[in-house]
């Protein structure tokens, strides 16, 4: 990632600390598996300790993006069933014996505190934006951005692609970023100028964010699938999906098809939602907009996906026009943000503050 070279006094330092780590972790208690086990421990040696799992079934769960316990956990028995040779009820006992490993239950709201620690920031690179997001995006969820043609959805995600990789006290995660582009919008050149007011190496910005095509909404899913696992190979902390409804909006069209869509965008979404909570890192939808012409009041325009979309994100910006340069930011919906507005301005450099 593109930081500044440590001296041989600090990198001492790092050695200890991660020696000290290294011993601590040895002491956690088997029921705090997760990240302390795999650490020690091949991701392979940890699932064949479930029941059912063998050296196979072992590495086709972790090729399939079931690389934790966390994300066998939270599965449904159809999606293992369909990666493995297992049978349901098999599948079931793993299931059931990877949630009993990480005590998936009730837990006092202490407890739920002390995880919500983990949950780490990146900054987008405007002041007013990431004060109206109380840091900037954050992780273990999804973040929406929707709106009309150039109100700044694409530009936003290409500068925290940008962001994501500085570093840990410059805002960034000093990770790398997963680019899934249905609409053909993806611009390295915007890489290169944003990385330029960043003054970090342009060449090693460009290689740490990993794009894909996608053609329709089978490949979009596909895709997602096969970014699971290599997010923690890549150390990639941002996964962006831009936009997320134009192949679904355009391949069913009609009130006849609503239905099997909605239900196709549904599992999308929560498979997106899965990628954030069980690596923790942030993911970023953006979302195209349709006018409401029997609205007579008020802001005529809504996004596409409806109340599946609306319920999926965990937090959602609406983006409009403003005057010249200048876009405005309002925060829809969060579990845990007021609302608010923000103006930024879009310029040659990126997103800056308007």
């Amino acid at each position: 990632m593109p930081r500044k070279s440590s001296t041989s006094e600090e990198e001492s330092k790092s050695e200890k600390n991660e020696g000290e780590s290294s011993s601590s972790a040895e002491d956690q208690p088997v029921d705090e598996i997760g990240d302390v086990l795999v650490e020690q421990r091949s991701v392979a040696e940890v699932l064949q300790n479930l029941p059912g799992v063998g050296p196979a079934t072992a590495k086709r769960l972790e090729e399939s993006g079931y690389a934790t316990l966390e994300s066998i956990a939270i599965s449904s028995v159809a999606e293992i069933v369909a990666v493995t040779d297992l049978g349901d009820a098999q599948v079931r006992s793993l299931i059931e014996a990877a949630r009993d490993a990480l005590q998936l239950d009730f837990v006092t709201a202490d407890i739920i505190w002390e995880r919500r620690k983990n949950i780490s920031r990146i900054t987008i690179g405007s002041k007013n934006l990431d004060e109206l997001l109380a840091g900037g995006i954050e992780t273990g969820g999804i973040t929406e951005l929707f709106g009309e043609f150039r109100t700044g959805k694409t530009q936003i995600a290409h500068q925290l692609c940008v962001t994501v990789q500085l570093e840990k006290d410059l805002g960034g995660l000093e990770g790398g970023a997963f680019y899934i582009d249905t609409e053909g919008t993806f611009r390295p050149e915007r890489i290169l100028q944003i990385a330029e007011r960043f003054k970090v190496d342009k060449g090693e910005v460009l290689k740490n964010i990993f794009v894909s095509r996608a053609f329709n909404s089978d490949h979009q899913m596909a895709l997602a699938d096969q970014a699971l696992p290599e997010l923690r190979e890549k150390n990639v902390r941002l996964l962006v999906v831009d936009s997320l409804t134009s192949h679904f909006r355009a391949e069913y069209i009609g009130r006849g098809t609503l239905a099997p869509r909605q239900q196709k965008l549904n599992k999308h979404i929560h498979q997106l939602l899965r990628a954030a909570e069980v690596y923790n890192l942030a993911v970023i939808v953006t979302n195209q907009v349709m006018a409401k012409p029997d609205a007579f009041f008020g802001d005529p325009t809504t996004p596409i996906g409806g109340h599946v979309v609306a319920h999926g994100c965990t937090t959602r910006l609406y983006l409009r026009k403003s005057k010249g340069e200048k876009r405005i930011a309002r925060m829809i919906d969060s579990p845990l943000l007021p609302a608010g507005e923000a103006v930024f301005a879009i310029l040659p450099q990126g997103i800056a503050d308007g």
